[in-house]
This record gives C-alpha cells, sequence and structure tokens, in this order.
C-alpha cells in the first residue's frame, strides 16, 4: 500500500512533503523541469515505504493512505501512478 496525494493539492504544490520524504519518492519537485507544469505532486507507488512522513507534512491535507482515500478522490489513486509510467 502506497500514500497518495488528492485533489487538495491541486494548485498548491507545497513542497513539505517533498523535504521530509526518506526515499525521495514525490515528484516533481522544483527543481525538475516538469515543476511548473505540473498541477500537483505525486507520489510514486513503488518506492513510497508507507512511512506516513508526508502526511504530516502536507498542510493542505492532501496525503492519504491508497485504501483510505475519500471516494470523492478514488481517480487520483491512478493518477499517482500513471505519473510514474513514463518516467
Amino acid at each position: 500500500m502506497a500514500y497518495v496525494i488528492a485533489e487538495p493539492c491541486v494548485g498548491t504544490k507545497d513542497n513539505s512533503c517533498t523535504e521530509v520524504c526518506p526515499v525521495d519518492c514525490i515528484h516533481p519537485t522544483p527543481d525538475e523541469p516538469d515543476y511548473d507544469a505540473a498541477t500537483q505532486l505525486y507520489i510514486d507507488p513503488e518506492e513510497c515505504i508507507d512511512c506516513d512522513a508526508c502526511v504530516e507534512a502536507c498542510p493542505v491535507d492532501a496525503i492519504f493512505a491508497e485504501d483510505q482515500i475519500p471516494d470523492e478522490w478514488s481517480a487520483f489513486v491512478d493518477l499517482n501512478a500513471k505519473y510514474f509510467q513514463n518516467a
């Protein structure tokens, strides 16, 4: 099970979560070329170690465990995974 970044991050992209992630699985970061084009940040489900450090760091409460994401934001599970398919 991985963590997922959902709708509250759209347009916000606060980087507090990237700063605390011990495995650097949250992208894009401000130093990556696609940062400005991205509407939100994403968690790589293959790299996430389920430590939940990002959950506490997120100021907009946008991060959920994959099995606890609210129904209205369930599409974000696939959105997070798809972001990393072509990476």
